[in-house]
């Protein structure tokens, strides 16, 4: 099987060994617990692309074809309560989830790997998932709004007019890595940007088809993306 080569492949990969862990963390948490005897030799717990999990010895070759997770995690486990041996398998699973996914970016470019980073950032962490942490919001800015990107648009007059996330991104220092949710490339001062108001991507209006004329009318903008999510329930 070839290895995943662009964003949308890599963010498949990752998401499907995420979601066996997931699993093995928590439905099915008992099983990983009874596998990972402290009597045993030095264990693993992979995620696989094909959304199954395995709890085995780790790779023979060296160095191994994939960084390799954490290894023997089942030296701890009677050491610390169940919970808290859970959470250390969780963090280490989180850090070995990005080792992949940045290995098989690493021929990405720059707004590539930003844009990768972002997709993995928008799901909680398997940490999160097996405490029970919600992930931590952004603050609103200190004028209250509570998604700081200007909330404005400017319109034929040049007034500045709030409906929705519309905006010309108007200041460099605060938008450098504001990144297009569909082509990724990087903003420019000069084209208009829309902001979806369920997942808070920004798009270029070119990418997604929303000039400023069109966007007058415009209560809350949902992206292509979270439109066809809604669709499909």
């Amino acid at each position: 099987m070839a290895s995943p080569r662009t964003v949308e492949e890599i963010f498949k990969d990752y998401n499907a060994r995420r979601s066996a862990l997931v699993r093995a963390l928590t439905i099915e948490a008992d099983e990983v617990y009874l596998q990972c005897d402290p009597e045993k030799e030095n264990l693993c717990l992979y995620g696989h692309p094909n959304e199954s999990w395995e709890v085995t010895l780790p790779a023979e070759e060296v160095p191994p074809e994939l960084p390799e997770p954490a290894l023997g995690i089942n030296f701890a486990r009677d050491g610390m309560t169940r919970k808290d041996w859970l959470s250390l398998v969780a963090v280490h699973s989180d850090s070995w989830l990005l080792s992949v996914g940045f290995y098989f970016g690493a021929r990405l470019n720059r707004n590539e790997r930003k844009r990768l980073f972002s997709m993995v950032n928008d799901l909680p962490t398997l940490f999160e998932i097996v405490t029970g942490r919600k992930p931590v919001e952004d603050k609103p800015s200190a004028d209250g709004g509570s998604k700081s990107r200007n909330n404005t648009k400017r319109s034929t007059d040049g007034q500045a007019r709030s409906n929705s996330k519309l905006s010309y991104v108007e200041d460099e220092d605060e938008h450098g890595d504001t990144l297009c949710g569909s082509c990724g490339g990087n903003y420019n001062a000069d084209e208009f940007w829309i902001g979806c108001d369920i997942c808070e991507r920004w798009y270029h209006g070119k990418c997604v088809k929303i000039t400023p004329a069109k966007a007058e009318s415009i209560k809350q903008y949902k992206c292509p993306s979270c439109s066809t999510k809604k669709s499909r329930h």
